[in-house]
């Protein structure tokens, strides 16, 4: 098990490589979840995670031997990065596997770092069994994303600089859970100098691993997820070795809850963050009566979201807390009905008309009718509420 004094040794081989990104208290957030927040901007690092950390501790411990044999890892991304990252730095040989569904951005952004890169596997399981073989055909060191105790020690870094940054007393770090790299490191350092602050991960719904080890749970973790960096199947040995000695408890979240969260922090903290990275607000937003008025801190892990799944996810939100509008009319093919619609919900009721569609030929009983769709966007799901009443005094609307 990792120590403290491992923690505070990689901070020091660590810190000439990597950005010490801010500790922000973010007053709008707070105000919105009835707790306060504080954020650690990960996302702000050279390669956009705190995946680095951990990378940076592992490659500056290899030998020369080792240097010269080359690198390889597995990796959806972030650590993909950071690998890529530090080895060109060092002037190390790197392969990268990557499961086949990684996002493009991530793909893009490790080759940038120099590193070659490798799709195989059609999840990190199959991709992790390439990358072994590989190591064992070419004689490279493998550098693990989370089981590896060097790595776990670079991650807890960011927990030195948490607790270096706040000025007041924290009750809980919420810490984003895929391998348990992160989070192991986190504990370590909150054991030995805050033990008041309570450790809790959070994991995606679909990918429970912690429930599956303990045998809280039958059936196994898998299933399509926006939080990628943390679909993980199974928690590492050296980091449940620590979790079941130092975290006081791992919780799941729904996607909707992520999605959401993804926008909260677009929206309150001005800030762009992936699935995993916005997994500490889904887990306050999931149980808010758990964190209300607690003092909280949580990092913002990842900011590598491709920008169609982000532009997808704000959309998504908007629908379903109401501002945006899918409305479907079926209305009488005559002069003036279209410019009446619009009226009533720019003029009237002060709504924007976003997206309009007129069909008339092919989706209608009658050739004197039309089929219109619109999308508009609304204040609020109460004002969203006006709009409709007001336009079913005169027309049929169904909300899609």
């Amino acid at each position: 098990m990792i120590s403290i004094n491992d923690v505070h040794d990689a901070a020091k081989r660590i810190n000439k490589n990597i950005i010490r990104t801010p500790t922000l208290f973010c007053q709008s957030l707070s105000k919105r979840v009835n707790a306060d927040i504080t954020l650690k901007l990960e996302n702000l690092q050279a390669v956009g995670s705190f995946k680095e950390r951990g990378a940076a501790n592992r490659l500056a411990l290899l030998t020369e031997e080792e240097k010269k044999r080359g690198v390889i890892t597995v990796s959806a991304g972030n650590h993909a990065q950071g690998v890529a990252r530090h080895a060109q730095l060092l002037g190390i040989d790197a392969i990268i596997v990557m499961p086949k569904f990684t996002p493009v951005t991530k793909i893009n952004r490790t080759a940038a770092w120099g590193a070659k890169i490798v799709l195989e596997g059609e999840d990190f399981t199959e991709a992790t069994q390439y990358a072994n073989q590989l190591a064992k055909e070419d004689g490279r060191v493998f550098i693990h994303p989370y089981d590896d105790p060097a790595v776990m020690a670079g991650q807890g870094t960011l927990a030195l600089e948490i607790f270096e940054d706040t000025k007041s007393d924290l009750d809980y770090l919420i810490v984003p859970v895929g391998g348990g790299g992160l989070i192991s490191g986190c504990a370590v350092v909150a054991a030995a100098l805050r033990p008041y602050t309570k450790i809790i991960g959070v994991q995606s719904d679909r990918y429970f691993s912690y429930s599956f080890a303990t045998h809280k749970a039958l059936k196994p973790p898998g299933g399509a997820t926006i939080a990628e960096g943390i679909a993980v199947c199974k928690l590492g040995f050296y980091p449940f070795e620590v979790i079941e000695k130092y975290v006081e408890d791992i919780v799941s979240v729904p996607e909707e809850a992520i999605e959401d969260s993804i926008t909260l922090v677009a929206e309150h903290a001005k800030q762009i963050t992936e699935g995993a990275g916005a997994s500490g607000l889904a887990a306050i937003l999931t149980y808010p009566e758990r964190f209300k008025g607690k003092n909280i801190a949580f990092p913002i892990s990842g900011g590598n979201i491709d920008t169609r799944i982000l532009a997808n996810t704000l959309l998504r939100t908007l629908l379903r807390e109401g501002r945006l509008l899918r409305l479907r009319f079926s209305i009488p093919d005559r002069p003036g009905v279209l410019a009446d619609i619009s009226h009533i919900i720019g003029t009237e009721k002060g709504g924007n008309i976003i997206e309009v569609s007129h069909q008339r030929l092919f989706s209608t009983s009658s050739v004197q009718s039309a089929i219109l769709e619109i999308m508009a966007e609304a204040r609020s799901s109460e004002h969203a509420e006006e709009i409709i009443q007001s336009l079913r005094e005169k027309y049929t609307v169904e909300r899609i």
